[in-house]
């Protein structure tokens, strides 16, 4: 695996951005950290799986209906589940469309997944300094385990809850809420961290803190529009939030 640079820049004007004369990552009043327990999203926070997705989603077009999307378009379904996606895109096509993209998205993960520096390290010290980790994604678990364990992350991450696991899915609470039942704790004693609005919407639904991450698919000034607790552009950001 490749590892892929994870800084993006946030608007300045969002309450949530960092300030141009601020080295701490930006965190809300009333929510301090750190947290016992940290559930993460996957995509496009522990793993960048964006071109993946983006080229899965685009050769399930040209197949099934002979022309791509904008990407900006399929990046603002990321977090979301595949089937929802296709069915209000193209509610006469969904069930092909999400095997189309099953078949390529498995037979293509090894080759366009990469990782993010430092996440990896992150995840270890975490452990380390004993707290509880986390995975709540939209992914079916066949396809989020194969990813965490080409990456190395599965060892750090000894809760996974993913797509079979809940009837209803981000951005309702119940998978965050399902991951935090599992890690033995409570939704105030739990942070979420993700990178798409949906994640933010989830873990506040939950009764938990939420950490929003730019390094993925959401754009900064709809993150910060969101109003999660802390926005972290980069690792070092994340590192601080949760072991400050």
């Amino acid at each position: 695996m490749t590892t892929s640079a994870s800084s993006a820049a946030t608007s300045s004007a969002s309450r949530s951005a960092r300030s141009s004369g601020d080295t701490e990552p930006a965190r809300a009043a009333g929510r301090p950290g750190p947290w016992p327990i940290v559930v993460f999203d996957l995509d496009g926070t522990l793993a960048d799986t964006i071109e993946l997705i983006v080229e899965s989603y685009q050769h399930a077009f040209r197949t099934v209906l002979g022309a791509e999307e904008d990407e900006a378009v399929i990046r603002s379904w990321i977090g979301r589940t595949l089937i929802t996606a296709f069915r209000a895109h193209a509610p006469g096509h969904a069930d092909e469309l999400y095997a189309e993209y099953l078949r390529w998205n498995a037979a293509n993960t090894e080759r366009l997944l990469r990782g993010y520096a430092e996440i990896r390290e992150l995840l270890g010290e975490l452990a380390d300094a004993g707290l509880q980790l986390g995975v709540a994604t939209s992914k079916r678990r066949a396809s989020a385990r194969q990813a965490m364990e080409l990456l190395g992350i599965a060892p750090f991450l000894p809760v996974l809850v993913a797509l079979e696991d809940t009837d209803a899915h981000k951005p309702d609470p119940e998978p965050v809420l399902l991951a935090v039942e599992r890690l033995g704790g409570r939704p105030p004693q739990a942070v979420y961290v993700g990178d798409a609005v949906v994640d933010v919407l989830a873990g506040k639904a939950a009764g938990m803190a939420t950490v929003a991450v730019t390094w993925g698919a959401g754009r900064p000034d709809a993150l910060a529009a969101a109003e999660p607790d802390a926005v972290a552009t980069t690792p070092a950001d994340l590192r601080a939030l949760l072991l400050p």
